[in-house]
């Protein structure tokens, strides 16, 4: 390893935000980086099970770990170029205006807009939440698959394919109010990508 890479990390005593080991060089180990494979199921690109990298997505939403961003959204990047799916835009899942406010950004966009500058595709902000509601992960599981279909607006026209970004997928419930919100807008076509999927063979069922 380059004595010169992490040394700030090491002087600190920083953990990785993947597996929570000593960090010995910038933003992730690199145990947690060779594991960071894309991995595909049909229409949707994620990095890994929520079983393993649901602390990433935590440290990116949660601790202000903004600097996760860029290298989580260039490996989604990787995944769709190898998905090959012709992509004309790429939009984030969006969240409520006092959350964005009490952190300061989305997760979701930073992710989205990292994978868009990798892949040299637009990124437009399309959709917002309008529902006011609990975070998903303060609810019950019942209660996350009775999300309301008017979660998500459209607040401008898109044309072709695009990718839709999210952090995570758990239920799917989230994914898919703003899936079919953006092909309201007006796409064609609509694939998805998140750091982490908790039941990946449950994506099927949403025809993505």
């Amino acid at each position: 390893m380059n004595p010169l890479l992490g040394w700030w990390e090491q002087l600190t005593g920083a953990t990785c935000p993947g597996c929570a080991k000593p960090l010995q060089e910038p933003t992730l180990c690199s145990e947690c980086q060779r594991a960071l494979v894309p991995r595909h199921v049909p229409g949707f690109v994620y990095l890994g099970s929520y079983q393993r990298f649901g602390n990433l997505a935590r440290a990116l939403k949660y601790q202000g770990r903004r600097n996760l961003a860029l290298l989580l959204g260039q490996r989604m990047a990787l995944g769709v170029r190898q998905a090959e799916w012709g992509l004309d835009g790429v939009t984030a899942v969006p969240t409520l205006p006092h959350r964005q406010i009490q952190r300061g950004y989305n997760q979701a966009e930073l992710l989205a807009q990292a994978a868009a500058k990798e892949l040299r595709i637009p990124y437009k902000s399309v959709l917002s939440r309008t529902a006011l509601d609990k975070s998903q992960t303060q609810k019950t599981l019942l209660r996350r698959l009775q999300l309301s279909e008017a979660t998500f607006q459209p607040v401008s026209r898109v044309k072709g394919i695009w990718l839709l970004v999210d952090d995570v997928v758990t239920t799917g419930t989230t994914f898919e109010r703003a899936r079919k919100a953006l092909l309201e807008a007006g796409a064609a076509k609509v694939y998805g990508a998140a750091i982490a999927v908790k039941s990946p063979h449950e994506l099927a069922k949403y025809s993505l």
